[in-house]
């Protein structure tokens, strides 16, 4: 017998064309030998790309077997037949449902009533045929409840195209508004849609305009359109029903136009204009605007308004600004306040009664946890729908009266598989950053678990655009568990876990604090022996990517293994491109190259 060596049995990685293309700026002058793979439609790119990945199904062949075994697994997970959480909207409760065998839900409502029954507005299954990919993106009823426009991708570009269904007849109707982001609100007259539309290059929300039902899409008005290509808009509608808003929004700026519901052809008026820095967003019930503002506020305020005398000088302070608790949003009911706030790193909702101006707060008991606002679209109602999770619990929604102070369990999460919450442990803990910042770590794993330093750990990090990386929980995930992993989530600078400081201090010219922040608690997991150093992972998507790629550079010893989504990891080239989708939004994320500083210290981190 030949003696042949395992490795010379290896798969062979393709090999890679090297074309050398100098890219030059300020002076500066880089040689990038794979620019050509920009051209994604090219023969060679596409030819590369299945050599790729025909070589990684070469490489996991021998895990064939455990894949299968850990789809079955997981997909046992998962109940089939479910539906969600029926929400009101006027006369109907809205709700979606999944049949078995079925890959997309059913779009349902009932009206009021014990004898009433469903209906169905949208089966998404059928809409799919015939198409390799398919999302049914948002979906809004017209004020006569008639109506359902919908939002269609076939191409995973997320370019839209919007239609119409006559409820009243199952009919849907010959309108049909192709290249749109999906992004739309009615007017009050049942018949007027304002919706946005992306450039076709960049993909920037930049235009919005106004539909009538039944008459040709190539002759809907342009409403406004955003020409700043920093900025990005969309349309929405007051919970009041009587505003119809436009937003214009980019990292560090917001402006907003409203127009009245009730006559969509009338001249946009400008709430508060724009000024560098100054974020604000609203909404509108009874007598006053709503707003949320950063205006001499890092955490945010809450201020309300009259429509005569929207500018920020009229407002009215309702919330104050706090230190040490972030604003993060705001629920209006006709006798009840809602306020989300984050406070040392978890979401709290603090109620407040109109009529009293009396506060208390919903607290939740775990140590780490997601509480979001549900379906709250009804003004009338004492009752505010909201969900909960944890990394041992799953989404649970629950109704609360904010009258009794009384919680109502709608409806939890079913995993199927002999899952048990009792079974599982998750802890908060705290890593020590490189200049002494205490930063969050949220773990769990099965109950067992010893600190011994020898267990498997995926730990995962995001720490971009001010998005928390709040504790959840993932059915998937319990394969890891049960098998001896603990997963963690770093909170780390970039995020906006501690405030509005605690992302000021993860970007821009302090971009790297996300990148050390996230090694700091790598290496405090493997002193404090919740990590075996030499099964510690790590994994981030898109601009956790980029993160995941930098630390891999910075340690390269520090990581078993790593898996980056999406990375976003050649910073430098894709600012210097403003026809790249997306581009010019980013520039108070991670600054403009086109300006030595920011190139210079781009350069120092980007993979």
């Amino acid at each position: 017998m030949t003696n042949i060596s395992h490795d010379s049995l290896a798969p062979v990685p393709p090999k890679i064309q090297v074309n050398p293309h100098a890219l030059e700026k300020h002076g500066h002058v880089r040689i990038d030998d794979y620019y050509w793979l920009r051209e994604r439609d090219h023969p060679d790119v596409t030819s590369y790309l299945r050599a790729e990945n025909d070589y990684a199904q070469a490489v996991l062949a021998h895990t064939e077997g455990l894949q299968t075994k850990l789809f079955e697994e997981i997909k046992g997970r998962i109940k089939e037949v479910d539906f969600s959480v029926p929400f009101k909207i006027k006369d109907f409760w809205y709700f979606i449902r999944f049949q078995e065998g079925s890959e997309y839900p059913l779009y349902c409502r009932k009206s009021e009533g014990p004898e009433s029954k469903e209906e169905l507005m949208v089966d998404a299954n059928e809409l799919a045929k015939g198409h390799d990919y398919f999302s049914l993106g948002n979906w809004v009823i017209s004020p006569g409840q008639n109506i359902l426009a919908f939002a269609t991708d076939t191409q995973g570009r997320r370019i839209y195209t919007i239609q119409f269904k006559d409820l009243s007849k199952g009919e849907l109707l010959p309108d049909v508004i192709e290249s749109v982001t999906g992004n739309m609100a009615w007017a009050n007259d049942n018949l007027t849609l304002l919706y946005a539309r992306q450039d076709p290059q960049t993909l920037r929300s930049s235009r919005i305009y106004r539909h009538v039902l039944g008459t040709p899409p190539s002759t809907d008005e342009l409403v406004y359109e955003e020409k700043d290509e920093t900025f990005s808009v969309f349309v929405t509608k007051s919970k009041s029903r009587k505003y119809l808003f436009i937003g214009s929004h980019q990292t560090i700026s917001s402006e907003y136009r409203f127009l009245d519901a009730d006559t969509p052809t009338e001249k946009l008026t400008v709430f508060q204009a724009r000024e560098r820095d100054h974020e604000y967003d609203l909404d509108h019930l009874g007598e006053y605007f709503y707003i949320r503002t950063n205006d001499q506020a890092k955490n945010f305020r809450l201020m309300k308004a009259s429509a005569g005398q929207t500018g920020k000088a009229s407002w009215e302070e309702v919330i104050p600004h706090q230190a040490d608790v972030l604003l993060e949003g705001f629920e209006l009911f006709d006798n009840y306040l809602v306020v989300e706030e984050r406070k040392q790193g978890l979401i709290h909702f603090r109620i407040r009664d109109w009529h009293t101006g009396e506060d208390h707060d919903l607290d939740f008991g775990e140590p780490t946890y997601l509480a979001t606002p549900g379906d709250n679209v009804e003004s009338q109602t004492s009752l505010f729908r909201f969900g909960y999770t944890s990394m041992t619990t799953p989404m649970t929604i629950y109704d609360y009266h904010m009258a009794t102070r009384e919680k109502t369990l709608l409806k939890r999460e079913e995993v199927l598989g002999n899952f048990q919450i009792a079974h599982y442990q998750t802890e908060r803990l705290y890593a020590t950053a490189s200049d002494g910042i205490s930063i969050p770590i949220s773990l769990v794993y099965r109950k067992g678990f010893q600190r011994n330093g020898t267990h498997p750990l995926l730990l995962y990090g995001y720490g971009s655009y001010g998005a928390s990386m709040d504790a959840s929980f993932s059915s998937p995930r319990l394969s890891l568990l049960d098998r001896g992993f603990v997963f963690a989530i770093a909170h780390i600078r970039g995020g906006e876990e501690l405030g509005r400081v605690w992302y000021e201090d993860g970007k821009l010219l302090k971009k790297k604090n996300s990148f050390t922040d996230f090694l700091a608690c790598a290496d405090f997991l493997v002193e404090a022996r919740y990590a075996n150093p030499q099964a510690l992972f790590a994994m981030g998507g898109s601009a956790g990517g980029l993160l995941i790629g930098a630390v891999v550079n910075m340690r390269p010893d520090r990581f078993h293994g790593v898996v980056a989504q999406v990375p976003f990891v050649d910073v430098v080239t894709t600012m210097l491109d403003p026809d790249i989708a997306l581009t010019t939004g980013e520039y108070a994320e991670w600054g403009d190259p086109n300006q030595p500083a920011y190139y210079e210290y781009m350069l120092c981190y980007s993979p």
